[in-house]
Parts: structure tokens; C-alpha cells; sequence
């Protein structure tokens, strides 16, 4: 079985991999002023950009580096990602605005973290939160990750320099 043949369910979530047909979704969930203000995503984020972006986790699955999953509740409609990054350790997530203080995002974040310590023997699991971004920091204590005492990751990303705090979860 291939990565990309990979579906996690639990937690009332089912988290699936993208496809093409899900281009338009992404578009809608993922053309917000809050996702790229907190996210590498281009913006705007069209269909030309979901396509690239579709062809970008393509590649980084088939070549073992990342999983992308489309969050989804009933393994068709997506409601956000996850994504575990295989070589660095860490993971990401982002709901759509529709469908967030619903508990979706801990339920998933839970999910692939189960995933990644069980079945890929990763020990630990990094997260990097804006100090500021009080919602994604809920998620990650909901799930049980811990700030480190690293120090900021300093990031610029078009045109805005910012700190990322590290949150760890340990298997």
C-alpha cells in the first residue's frame, strides 16, 4: 500500500487524500484573508493555485517527504487539512471558516498524531503557532502539545515578518 492510498478515520473525522476534483473545495476554504494571512499559501488562492498546489503534494507524497490530508466528515466534502511534513516531524492544519469551533481541527490534529507515533515510529511531533493565533494554539493543548523553551523561529512571508513558537508532542 502506497502513502497515497492512506485514510485515517476516527474521532468522527475521516481524513482522506486530495484529489483534482477537489480543487474548487480547496478554493473555497482556503481564499480567506486569515489563511494567508497565516499560512505559506498563495493569495489569492484560485483554481490555478489549488492545481499548483495539487501538483506540489503530488510530488512531496510520491516522494516520501509529506502527507496531505483533506479533513473530512463523511470521506467526501473537505472541511480543512491536515498535513505531516515526514522529514522535519511537524504538521500543520487549517479549517475552513465555515466549519471551525466545532472541535474538527483537534479531532484531526489527534488523528494524524495517533498516526504518526503508532504506525511511522515518529517519537515526536512539532507544531509552529504564532503567539497570537490563540485558536491554533488551542487545538495543539487540546491535543496535548507543549511549548517548548526554544526560542521564535523569525519568519517573512509576503512582506510580513513574524515568530513561530514551538509546541511538541511526545509519544
Amino acid at each position: 500500500m502506497s502513502m497515497s492510498d492512506v485514510m485515517l478515520t476516527g474521532y468522527d473525522v475521516l481524513l482522506r487524500h486530495w484529489t483534482e476534483h477537489d480543487a474548487p473545495a480547496m478554493v473555497e476554504l482556503f481564499d480567506t484573508p486569515d489563511i494567508a494571512y497565516r499560512t505559506p499559501l498563495p493569495s489569492p488562492f484560485d483554481l490555478a493555485a489549488a492545481q499548483e498546489y495539487l501538483r506540489m503534494i503530488q510530488r512531496t507524497q510520491a516522494g516520501g517527504r509529506r502527507l496531505h490530508f483533506a479533513i473530512t466528515v463523511d470521506g467526501r466534502q473537505p472541511r480543512g487539512e491536515v498535513l505531516l511534513n515526514l522529514e522535519t516531524s511537524s504538521l500543520g492544519y487549517g479549517l475552513g471558516a465555515a466549519y471551525r469551533g466545532q472541535g474538527l481541527a483537534a479531532r484531526a490534529v489527534r488523528l494524524i498524531t495517533e498516526h504518526a507515533h503508532r504506525t511511522l515510529a515518529m517519537p515526536r511531533l512539532y507544531a509552529q503557532i504564532e503567539p497570537d493565533n490563540h485558536a491554533s494554539i488551542a487545538v495543539a493543548q487540546r491535543v496535548g502539545f507543549q511549548l517548548t523553551d526554544e526560542a521564535p523561529d523569525r519568519v517573512t512571508d509576503k512582506g510580513r515578518t513574524y515568530e513561530l513558537l514551538t509546541w511538541v508532542h511526545a509519544a
